[in-house]
């Protein structure tokens, strides 16, 4: 019985063993098929370059830059008057200023839409904001590009100082391309075309009776806008706008710009020394008479505030 004992328990345990070792061979292969499978393809996401600017103002002009989805800003942009006059009227502090209120909002992404109202002419605007390229941290898109429309309306009451016939008469409209690129993690450059259009300006009759054109309706223009950080939070900023149509009398002059950006958690801070007088930006592009050559330049401040729902 003992011997018959023995036989029993070796036959199994070399049973076992056997039956051990082809399982860890059946192990061995299946793990020898899968080292030897095609690895799946990773799809790797494009990585684009943030904070170009910090915000949708850089001070005359509109920036590449569009808020997060769901985003909403309010905006004051305030101009002072012509510093010309010495401390007759403070360095134009004093003096009648320039206002805009802003509102907008990212519905989806990419997207803004805006209104806004303003002290001059009481002109009121709707704009529209989309980003079409972004720029990507491996080269493949080097620039980032956003196009910016609005339409703007006088609403001033209809007197011998205005030309309004019809409510056509009122409007206004420009476009501008926005093409930029953050050169470095401090420098940031911009260039931007635009077109304003007037559905009405000033005439006069000439000698022969016609009604003749000051100005074209149409007004080409050019902009370039730059940004270099001195702090995590400060950086110099700098425009130049230089018009490109000729028009039969009262061309526009060129702007330079220069000043401050303080940015803090939901809040940017722009003052600024330039030669644009108005708010909206097919005013300034059409009629900026102020000749920065004559020292003619003002003082301005942009302020904004986002909140995200």
């Amino acid at each position: 019985m003992k011997k018959q004992n023995i036989y029993f328990i070796i036959k199994h345990s070399i049973a076992f063993c056997l039956l051990m070792i082809m399982s860890l061979g059946a192990a061995a292969q299946d793990s020898t098929q899968a080292d030897n499978a095609a690895p799946e393809p990773v799809v790797k996401k494009k990585s684009f370059v943030k904070n170009t600017f910090e915000g949708n103002y850089l001070i005359d002009n509109q920036t590449v830059m569009l808020p997060i989805k769901g985003t909403f800003e309010f905006a004051i942009l305030h101009r002072f008057g012509i510093a010309s006059n010495g401390f007759k009227d403070m360095f134009g502090l004093f003096a009648s200023a320039k206002m805009r209120l802003g509102f907008s909002y990212v519905p989806v992404k990419n997207l803004q839409v805006g209104f806004g109202a303003s002290n001059d002419r009481m002109q009121v605007d709707w704009n529209l904001k989309y980003a079409l390229l972004q720029q990507t941290k491996d080269e493949k898109i080097p620039v980032s590009v956003t196009y910016f429309g609005n339409a703007v309306m006088d609403t001033r009451k209809q007197d011998a100082t205005t030309l309004f016939v019809s409510l056509s008469d009122r409007f206004s409209y420009f476009n501008q391309i926005m093409i930029a690129r953050k050169v470095t993690d401090k420098f940031s450059i911009q260039v931007s075309p635009s077109l304003s259009h007037f559905n009405n300006l000033q005439g006069y009759i000439d000698s022969s009776g016609k009604v003749q054109q000051l100005m074209k309706n149409d007004h080409f223009a050019i902009s370039f806008s730059a940004r270099y950080k001195i702090a995590p939070q400060t950086a110099i900023i700098a425009n130049y706008d230089q018009p490109l149509t000729e028009h039969p009398a009262n061309n526009p002059h060129p702007n330079i710009s220069i000043g401050l950006e303080m940015r803090s958690s939901g809040h940017d801070f722009q003052v600024f020394v330039g030669n644009y007088g108005y708010i909206l930006p097919q005013n300034n592009a059409m009629f900026n008479q102020n000749d920065f050559t004559k020292g003619q330049f003002l003082i301005g401040f942009n302020i904004t505030r986002l909140w995200n729902f």
